[in-house]
């Protein structure tokens, strides 16, 4: 992988991960929203919400916190040890992420397809699930080397926006992140309460092997070397 980070070494990387992130933002909004005020991509409010439910408070759940770490956590390490080769075009390795997450995801999006509102059983399960997708795309994420572009990470992307004024290359791309991951999730909140809690979900997989196709397809070009 090359250590430069100028258009042509980047290629495609910087608008993969852009749709990376509006599927965050969706997958997101639909767990905090149908599946118990939990995040399966945002840890940190994972770790703020098991804090207040080991206080007693009502907003927070130990069970549903611990599970999307722990899930989140076995889909990061299964990604880092037992994904593409480390030698892989990184084009290859978003798009093997990006179909697993996609896989994960439609499966749950079948399930809600069919009942809109989960039981407290189904819940853990599809939030296993989730959260195994999540860690795979993070994983994959901290492996590509996408240093201005984070899918997830808002409070340190805000933080280097506002500490680095001066680097305007930078700071555009880090705006880009927060937005788009704000567009995310508006887009998963609006698709839940006017068209079915599913939506958000349908829309994330069908992104994901989107992002999938089009990685691939550009690792196949003349110039898939300058951004390897």
């Amino acid at each position: 992988m090359k250590g430069k980070s100028g258009k042509g070494e980047r290629g495609p990387l910087s608008l993969l991960l852009v749709g990376l992130t509006v599927v965050t933002g969706l997958v997101d909004s639909v767990c905090y929203l149908a599946l118990g005020k939990v995040f399966v991509a945002n840890m940190t409010g994972n770790v703020i919400f098991l804090g207040l439910g080991l206080a007693g408070s009502a907003a927070g759940s130990v069970p549903r916190s611990l599970l999307a770490i722990a899930s989140f956590g076995v889909g990061a390490t299964t990604a880092g040890r037992f994904g593409p080769a480390r030698s892989s075009h990184r084009g290859v390795v978003l798009a093997v992420a990006a179909v697993c997450e996609a896989v994960l995801t439609a499966v749950v999006a079948v399930f809600m397809t069919v009942q809109p509102v989960p039981g407290e059983g189904p819940r853990p399960v599809l939030i296993v699930l989730l959260g195994l997708a999540m860690g795979i795309q993070n994983a994959v994420v901290l492996r590509v080397k996408a240093i201005d572009l984070k899918t997830t990470v808002v409070t340190g992307t805000l933080t280097s926006l506002f500490a680095e004024v001066l680097n305007p290359r930078r700071r555009g791309r880090r705006t880009t992140s927060v937005l788009v991951l704000l567009l995310g999730a508006l887009l998963g909140g609006l698709l839940l309460q006017h068209v079915s809690p599913a939506a958000p979900l349908w829309t994330a997989a069908a992104l994901m092997l989107l992002c999938a196709g089009y990685s691939y397809a550009a690792t196949r070009r003349p110039d898939a070397d300058r951004w390897a």
